[in-house]
């Protein structure tokens, strides 16, 4: 949509606001294809909400859901590798884990952590970060901004103090060590999958599957209680030919967040996950089952193994 209002009416420079998880990308993809001079600003987040001193946000909603369903609440409570693709620039599914291997987590944020985006812009916001980066080489300070100014320039004035608060953490005393998912392979997901490694220190699961062929039936288990502690929830035929369409797993990883079961249960499936999932989960696996991929030949009970440390996702055989 972007490309054709931008070249039907020869736009000379484009502007984009977006949010949420996939109008950015799809924004920033169409500016480059369009190739002229861009900005790209984001929405802005929506104020987080507050309940018996517990702030919320969209994601808290989710959760409810699964949280009501068990008794704990009441009734009054990818794109890089796309982007990369449109700006020619190299990279690869297996940069992935050297990016998660190699970087720091500096905030812990939700939906997994303790602090919404008001913490962060009462801490310094987005430019403290940027200062961190650029002093750390981490920026091309060079770079020509809106501004008429340089990254560099820009940053100038900002001063890091980051004692007295305990949102944005310095290098030397990260949140984790390393990033926020990894690529995995295995027999299960021969060309990768995605883990997503949020809240989750150690992510080490071994349990049975528990197979369901679409979303809405997957959380039908996960809403009566069939699913239990140990679990491993595979949800099949949600690729982009299954769907089709890779519709987002939002509404059952809250439920098993939101029933308590998050470091209890996993997820495995070859759709997709919204920003706001997280839990034990891996996404993305491929092949995907609509193209016959192993995921479609697990059985309920199969063995299935996830395993940060090795980066693996594979299914135990039996050797008949």
């Amino acid at each position: 949509m972007i490309e054709l209002v931008a070249h039907g009416h020869q736009m000379d420079g484009l502007l984009g606001l977006g949010g949420c998880d996939k109008t950015i990308p799809g924004t920033i993809m169409g500016m480059i294809r369009m190739n002229v001079p861009s900005i790209f600003c984001y929405g802005g987040t929506i104020r987080a909400g507050s309940w018996n001193g517990r702030k919320l946000d969209i994601v808290s909603v989710f959760e409810a859901v699964g949280s009501h369903s068990r008794g704990k609440i009441d009734e009054d409570e990818l794109h890089l590798l796309a982007i990369a693709h449109e700006a020619g620039v190299p990279l690869t599914i297996e940069d992935f884990n050297h990016f998660h291997d190699t970087t720091p987590t500096l905030t812990d944020m939700k939906p997994t952590g303790r602090s919404v985006m008001e913490d962060l812009h009462r801490s310094g916001g987005v430019p403290v970060i940027m200062k961190m980066l650029l002093d750390r080489g981490l920026l091309h300070g060079d770079c020509i901004t809106v501004t008429g100014k340089s990254v560099a320039e820009n940053l100038a004035t900002i001063k890091l103090k980051l004692s007295g608060q305990e949102v944005i953490l310095s290098f030397d005393a990260p949140e984790k060590e390393t990033g926020p998912f990894c690529v995995l392979e295995g027999n299960l997901a021969p060309e990768g999958a995605v883990l997503r490694t949020c809240g989750l220190s150690v992510v080490e699961h071994r349990g049975p599957a528990r197979v369901f062929d679409s979303e809405s039936a997957a959380f039908k288990a996960i809403m009566d209680g069939t699913v239990g502690k140990g679990d491993v929830v595979v949800i099949r035929y949600e690729g982009p030919k299954g769907g089709p369409g890779m519709r987002e797993m939002l509404s059952p990883t809250s439920a098993i967040a939101g029933a308590g079961l998050a470091k209890e249960v996993a997820l495995i499936t070859d759709g997709r996950f919204s920003g706001g999932s997280h839990g034990m989960i891996v996404g993305h696996i491929t092949p995907e089952a609509q193209v016959g991929g192993p995921i479609a030949a697990v059985r309920d009970g199969d063995v299935i193994s996830i395993s940060l440390s090795k980066k693996e996702l594979t299914v135990e055989l039996s050797k008949v």
